[in-house]
């Protein structure tokens, strides 16, 4: 039987799609279909149910892909490990959020290509959660940081790390709001203060008070930033409340530039992922990342 049809095959399988598939293997999707009716002639059986959106793998299909799936992935790392030498290079592409990204991720695999610089070269891009998996699943990134967890074969998710959420605002917004004062039910309290977020949606805020209070938020932003790193600044600047990652407003709250309003039993937490394409962890340089990241995300509060 021919490899490249079982690679092609397993590819249609992770991926639920002729047109996914045949970007991720660099092919025309006429050219994974006619492979994929070859190889079910072969066989005899059916391989996938076609429908609107993508394809289903028949129970043939399934039990092909469980048997075939771990040795093309060894014969990949073996090939990968074949081509490796000392005067090789490979380049890592990253994709995730721009503020976890630059404050956590480059850092960190930043000290990882310094320590030896044959590691691997690294090129980061930036993009919400969607366009962060679609280039992943496109062969676009070879390890993307995410905020939830992926559906279906094609990706392969690990828990990163979680990130604390925290009320935040200027001091003198806090002496308005009597924060010494302010419970788990005093939401109202805070309804004159302006907000500041990322998005005219209030994620980070509305995400807040429905963990904490409840509640909804009272009313708009004030002012909207797609960084975190701004609405942070404008928050020191005293536009309003903002919902901040610790890690990212740890140093404003160290020297007081803006204080915490409310101090929750259970602080809001939202987990981030480490996300692959199933079976790219055999190569050597994506591995060796991906294993990098989790052990320093250890450190990180």
């Amino acid at each position: 039987m021919d490899l490249a049809l079982l690679r092609t095959f397993v590819t249609v399988h992770r991926a639920g799609s002729f047109t996914r598939a045949a970007a991720l293997l660099g092919l025309s999707q006429p050219a994974v279909t006619s492979q994929i009716r070859t190889l079910e002639r072969q066989l005899g059986r059916p391989l996938f149910l076609r429908q609107a959106r993508g394809v289903t793998p028949t129970s043939i299909g399934d039990e092909l892909a469980h048997k075939t799936a771990p040795h093309l992935d060894a014969l990949v790392e073996i090939a990968e490990s074949g081509l490796t030498d000392d005067s090789s290079l490979r380049t890592l592409h990253l994709a995730g959020p721009p503020e976890f990204t630059v404050e956590r991720a480059l850092p960190s695999l930043s000290r990882l290509t310094g320590e030896d610089g044959r590691a691997f070269a690294l090129r980061a891009s930036f993009g919400n959660a969607e366009e962060t998996l679609e280039g992943l699943a496109a062969g676009h990134h070879d390890l993307a940081i995410g905020t939830a967890r992926p559906r279906g074969p094609l990706l392969t998710a690990t828990a990163l790390c979680d990130e604390v959420h925290v009320l935040v605002a200027a001091p003198h917004w806090a002496e308005r709001a009597g924060v010494e004062k302010l419970s788990d039910t005093d939401a109202p309290a805070l309804k004159n203060i302006p907000v500041v977020e990322v998005h005219e949606s209030l994620p980070f805020v509305a995400r807040y008070w429905a963990s904490v209070f409840d509640a909804r938020p009272s009313g708009p932003a004030t002012v909207v930033a797609p960084d975190l790193r701004a609405v942070l600044a404008c928050a020191v600047a005293g536009a309003g409340l903002a919902v901040l990652p610790r890690y990212l407003c740890a140093e404003a709250l160290q020297r007081g530039d803006v204080v915490a309003l409310h101090d929750p039993p259970v602080p809001p937490l939202r987990t981030y992922f480490l996300v692959v394409r199933t079976g790219t962890l055999v190569m050597p340089h994506i591995a060796r990342a991906h294993e990098w990241l989790l052990r320093t995300a250890a450190d990180w509060n």
